[in-house]
């Protein structure tokens, strides 16, 4: 018994050991982000490259004074909150029932519109970036919110991944939903919506994520400070002169600390629908 407990431990043994490296290699460098917010600017870099850099040597919260003091953070924060979350709700109730009309309605070119969905998901945002552009200054949306929100609500991953997770629930469900006299409407926010919890977490987190951190598109879009977002004002802020790296440590934290809450908040929701929407290995 004793040989074939050490063959069996030896192989979970080994996948722990794997999985703590990788854990420590996506977390070191936000550990030291963080320690790196709260040192002087002067023991930044130097203690950059040595295990110094993971320990805080005199703590202070005065970097993050200082980038509230030196731009307008709370106005940036504002709008990357509201940009990403009118997308996220926005896209949740779009690309739901659209999902929806394609893995429970029949109507004619279903399944041609749903052809061109899913050939949406191989083209690149970059290329049509440019096109895109002219297309809202022709709307005069430059320099706007809606410019940032519109073009993303509607998403093809998105309308796909509650596409599979629907095709998971059970048609009698909505059979009985409408010999109850429920219609479509009825039957999808009343019976399908609360079915796919897991689904609807999944998307708000994948789509909270995809956005949060959008550069490409408000750098081409918006040059005015009313409209901008935390990822091109943190690139801007990092040639501000005079250039502080723990300034720069600080804004950065503040700006992944929403990240992690959203994943926090949605992590149960998020773990169920990968496991069931088919996003797997």
């Amino acid at each position: 018994m004793k040989p074939r407990s050490a063959s069996r431990l030896l192989p979970l043994a080994s996948s722990y050991a794997v999985l703590l490296v990788c854990t420590a290699v996506f977390f070191l460098p936000i550990a030291f982000m963080i320690v790196a917010s709260l040192k002087p600017d002067e023991l930044v870099l130097r203690e950059a490259g040595t295990w110094r850099a993971l320990f805080p040597g005199g703590a202070s919260l005065q970097n993050y004074r200082d980038v509230f003091d030196r731009v307008n953070f709370g106005r940036f924060f504002v709008n990357s909150v509201f940009i990403t979350g009118c997308i996220v709700l926005g896209g949740l109730v779009v690309n739901s029932m659209a999902a929806y009309a394609f893995a429970r309605m029949q109507w004619r070119g279903r399944t041609l519109c749903f052809g061109f969905v899913l050939a949406l998901l191989i083209l690149p945002f970059e290329a049509i970036a440019v096109p895109l552009f002219y297309q809202m200054i022709e709307f005069g949306w430059r320099n706007s919110y809606q410019v940032q929100i519109v073009p993303f609500i509607a998403n093809a991953f998105s309308i796909y991944l509650f596409y599979s997770f629907f095709l998971t629930i059970p048609k009698e469900m909505e059979e009985a939903a409408a010999m109850d006299g429920a219609g479509a409407l009825r039957t999808f926010f009343t019976l399908i919506v609360p079915l796919a919890k897991p689904a609807f977490a999944t998307v708000a987190i994948l789509t909270f994520l995809m956005h949060w951190g959008n550069y490409l598109w408000p750098l081409m879009v918006v040059d005015h400070e009313t409209y901008r977002p935390l990822p091109v004002a943190i690139a801007e802020f990092q040639t501000l002169p005079p250039i502080q790296w723990g300034d720069i440590m600080a804004f950065g934290v503040m700006m992944i600390l929403p990240v992690l809450v959203v994943f926090l908040v949605f992590q149960k929701g998020f773990v169920k629908g990968v496991a069931s929407s088919g996003i797997k290995g």
